[in-house]
């Protein structure tokens, strides 16, 4: 499973060493997602929790983990990758505020990749791909239409209405990224030339598309049910990907092509469960292009919610 490899990926884009870099070519993703992380910490009501949770924390990359704890009768940090949280954590300056943080290693998506796995595993695939492109994403719509989705998950450790702040970091694409790519994974493995297929297979579409927004959901409805009372959420989440060849950073809008992440129903959903205080839209560039290979980059958008 993709999911299985999240220790190593962070291993390359997360830490002091990525913010550094970070800093020198999009400043800008920095100053917008800790500004609205520290946004939460100041507008946090008095009458609410000072406890706080960072969903997707990692090594702490675009987290101001020392304002949070500063600022916090508690800060926890939830991610898959222990690794990194504790590289984050081992950050801070001194034992006080290490003290203060407390991690926890889950899944926090509830098992979607898992559940996933089970249903791909039972599917006859050898047969399916001597029947053709058809046979095969019918089967793996089936797969994804199939699947448990825990609505909200539930997730060891965190108790319903507890935080009086709650940021989602860059993690909720990756909740459905992860076991859609698997899906593909097996495709590959079993009928590569069939991967051409799938734009064309219109139930396939359907289902990853339905597949994203239960996904989206839950992490939503996970987000509202950990909130105390007038608490606030931090919401940040890549809508597009794209891939540039401009060397200058300042030409790459007309040199990209995107690639979507988030389905339009995302920003219904914000609203439907969420009042929001404030949003703020920007471009991340993660990778310049070099010889050989195209820079990398993402339209993030952030939220301040109540």
């Amino acid at each position: 499973m993709r999911i299985d490899s999240l220790t190593v990926n962070n291993a390359q884009t997360q830490g002091a060493r990525r913010r550094e870099a970070i800093s020198r070519q999009s400043p800008q993703h920095l100053e917008n997602a800790t500004g609205l992380m520290l946004a939460a910490l100041r507008q946090r009501p008095y009458s609410v929790s000072r406890s706080t949770l960072v969903l997707g924390a990692g090594a702490c990359t675009e987290v101001p983990l020392a304002a949070l704890a500063h600022n916090s009768d508690e800060v926890v940090l939830a991610d898959l990758d222990e690794i990194s949280l504790k590289q984050g954590c081992d950050e801070l300056s001194t034992p006080a505020l290490r003290k203060t943080v407390r991690l926890l290693v889950d899944d926090l998506s509830g098992g979607i990749s898992t559940n996933l796995e089970r249903l791909l595993t039972r599917q006859p695939w050898a047969d399916l791909a001597e029947q053709g492109p058809r046979e095969i994403f019918d089967t793996a719509a089936h797969c994804l239409e199939s699947c448990t989705i825990p609505d909200p998950p539930e997730i060891a450790g965190l108790v319903a209405g507890n935080f009086g702040v709650v940021i989602s970091s860059l993690v909720l694409s990756q909740l459905f990224s992860y076991p859609l790519l698997d899906v593909l994974d097996r495709v590959q493995k079993i009928a590569p030339a069939a991967l051409n297929e799938q734009e064309r297979h219109h139930r396939y579409q359907e289902a990853t598309q339905a597949f994203r927004t239960r996904v989206i959901e839950a992490h939503l409805h996970l987000i509202r049910s950990l909130l105390d009372t007038d608490g606030l959420a931090v919401l940040l989440c890549d809508q597009r990907g794209f891939v540039f060849d401009a060397p200058n950073p300042q030409l790459t809008a007309e040199h990209r092509r995107a690639i979507p992440l988030v389905p339009r129903v995302f920003f219904e959903l914000v609203e439907q469960n969420f009042t929001i205080v404030e949003k703020r839209e920007w471009e991340w560039l993660t990778d310049m292009p070099a010889e050989g290979r195209y820079g990398r980059g993402y339209d993030v958008i952030g939220y301040l919610l109540r």
